[in-house]
C-alpha cells in the first residue's frame, strides 16, 4: 500500500501503528507538498499537484492508497473531489490526534476512515 501525504511528514511510528491498522505493508509513502496560493482559483492548483504525482489512469484506478489529507479544509476537500474523479471511489483516509501534554508536540494515528463506507451508508438516508 502506498501513502499519498498531503500533511506532515509521518515518522516511522506512525507508519508501524498505520500498517497494524491495516494489515498490510506500507511500501511507499509519497510526500506531496500541498501549499497553496490563497489569491488564485484553488482547484487548478489542486490538479497541477496530483499531477504532479505521475501516476497513470490505470494506477489511480487500481493502485491500493491510503490518504493524509491536507490540513486546510478547503485543499482537503478538493483534493477528495479530484481523487474520486480519477479513482473512482472515495479512498481511506488517516486520521491522526496530537497527544495531550506532550513536549515536543506528538500525533499518532488515531484511525484510518473509510470514506467510502461511509458515502454507501449515507445513502440510505436520501
Amino acid at each position: 500500500m502506498k501513502i499519498l501525504n498531503f500533511a506532515h511528514p509521518l515518522t516511522d511510528e506512525q507508519i508501524r501503528e498505520i500498517q497494524i491498522l491495516v494489515g498490510v505493508e506500507i511500501t511507499e509513502v509519497l510526500e506531496t507538498p500541498s501549499q497553496i496560493d490563497t489569491e488564485t482559483p484553488l482547484a487548478p492548483q489542486i490538479e497541477k499537484m496530483l499531477d504532479e504525482i505521475g501516476f497513470t489512469a490505470l494506477e489511480w484506478q487500481t493502485g491500493t492508497l491510503l490518504i493524509n489529507l491536507p490540513s486546510l479544509n478547503y485543499s482537503a476537500a478538493t483534493v477528495l473531489a479530484q481523487l474520486h474523479g480519477r479513482m473512482g471511489y472515495f479512498p481511506p483516509v488517516l486520521r491522526l490526534r496530537p497527544l495531550t501534554g506532550e513536549i515536543p508536540h506528538r500525533y499518532v494515528v488515531t484511525e484510518i476512515l473509510n470514506l467510502q463506507a461511509v458515502r454507501e451508508e449515507a445513502r440510505g438516508k436520501r
